[in-house]
């Protein structure tokens, strides 16, 4: 009997095809709340929308709900409406993921909140929520960043007891906090005890060290520390070479600084944004804004694309120059090119019309901020506002005062004193709102 076998080709050709038909996996259906929710920036408006899903009867509330709604109402910091909706989630017994609770803890600790985002990392079991070494790391991060590097060493002593085992990330965090303080001895402890643990020092490892010497402008310790890096095997990447670049600008050296840039590609490296970024800051701050924007063009050329970093560097040295004409023009080219400005970038600009007294121009640049849904800083609003009232533009003081409270912002004293003394002059816009604040704050 004659057994019929299949040609290497037909299998070629049936594994092909079940490579080409695999069962696609359906797209998920949107969730209606949460689309709903997406536009939406008043606080009280997400919680209205919130309210009306769950009075239909129809729609159960889940952890896409609760996990949309929580990380807004994060970033507007209304955390009292955030614990509000914490409680709800385990009133209900809705089960959560890590990630929101790491999300929680990163925004209580840019805003300062640093007890509430150890009390958090702390309650997280009580949500029956697993605790990875990435939430540890988080809260190492968050209690660093804020300067409280003994809370954050003796939490790290803990991890044993809290069941974890300190990975890479965890002693970079570490060594970030002594470097912060200045402390190159501390830092070179957990170094050591990262080396005595066995734990693979990373890139990033070494960075964090040579830059703590390049801010210092000591080029030999940052390059003996890279070359370090290099006899154990890593390979340094664009931010090792930037942070080299970067001593060197520092003292003055430029143009090896430039050299270095074109040589890294030799070494396997290719220039990234952070190397043009460190050649663009240390001429624009020496006023060259010429060949700074020379800069702009060769990276053109090299295919590399500018970002809005790049174009908010220029900006701001031009406004520390009082050329603020000049970055409003580089403003409006970063847009032509297709990049949004970030809140940093609008807030220059704002300020440097403020600084020259031009508060008309000013309001415009923050309309168009608002417009993109990025916020000034309070004293910002407050130097517009004093600015408008002593051109006797009290109307559109009043509606930068308005755009403040709508943003749960204060204003301070001398703001206060400008609207009470152009109310006692009679204007009537200003009285009502002057009588609205003074209600709102009894």
């Amino acid at each position: 009997m004659s057994i019929l076998r299949k040609s290497p080709c037909t299998y070629t050709l049936v594994r092909h095809y079940h490579k080409q038909h695999k069962p696609h996996k359906p797209p998920r259906k949107p969730i209606p709340f949460v689309t709903d929710l997406k536009p939406i920036q008043n606080p009280d408006e997400l919680f209205s929308v919130f309210n009306d899903y769950h009075q239909t009867g129809t729609f159960k509330h889940d952890y896409p709900s609760y996990s949309s709604l929580i990380y807004k109402l994060a970033k507007k910091r209304n955390f009292e409406a955030v614990e509000t909706l914490l409680q709800q989630l385990q009133l209900y017994n809705v089960r959560c993921k890590e990630a929101l609770f790491i999300g929680l803890i990163q925004h209580y600790g840019k805003t300062g909140f640093v007890d509430k985002a150890v009390e958090l990392f702390r309650r997280m079991p009580s949500f029956d929520c697993y605790r990875s070494l990435q939430s540890l790391n988080a809260i190492l991060n968050v209690l660093v960043q804020n300067g409280r590097l003994d809370e954050a060493g003796e939490m790290f002593k803990g991890c044993s007891k809290m069941g974890f085992r300190p990975n890479v990330v965890s002693f970079n965090v570490m060594m970030k906090g002594w470097l912060g303080k200045g402390e190159w001895d501390g830092a070179r402890k957990v170094f050591d005890e990262m080396l005595e643990r066995e734990v693979e020092p990373s890139v990033v490892t070494y960075n964090c060290q040579i830059g703590f010497w390049s801010k210092k402008g000591e080029f030999t310790q940052a390059k003996r520390l890279f070359d370090e890096m290099v006899s154990k095997g890593k390979k340094p990447n664009a931010v090792s070479y930037g942070l080299l670049m970067e001593a060197l600008c520092s003292v003055g050296k430029f143009k090896e600084a430039k050299k270095m840039m074109f040589d890294m590609e030799y070494q396997g490296c290719k220039p990234r944004l952070v190397n043009y970024g460190v050649l663009m800051n240390d001429l624009a701050k020496r006023g060259n804004f010429d060949e700074a924007k020379g800069l702009l063009n060769d990276m053109k050329k090299r295919r590399i694309k500018p970002d809005v970093v790049m174009y908010s560097i220029l900006i701001n040295y031009l406004c520390k120059e009082s050329k603020v004409e000049e970055a409003y023009r580089m403003l409006v080219e970063m847009q032509v090119n297709g990049f949004e400005p970030n809140a940093a970038t609008y807030r220059m600009i704002v300020d440097g019309y403020c600084n020259g007294g031009k508060f008309d121009e000013g309001l415009k640049v923050l309309n168009a901020m608002l417009l993109s849904r990025h916020c000034a800083r309070l004293e910002t609003f407050c130097c517009l506002i004093i600015g408008l009232v002593n051109n006797g533009k009290v109307g559109d003081a009043c509606f930068v005062m308005e755009e403040m409270m709508n943003r749960r912002m204060s204003p301070d004293f001398s703001s206060w004193e400008a609207l009470v003394a152009s109310n006692c002059g009679g204007d009537k816009q200003a009285r009502l709102l002057v009588s609205e604040l003074v209600s709102s704050s009894v």
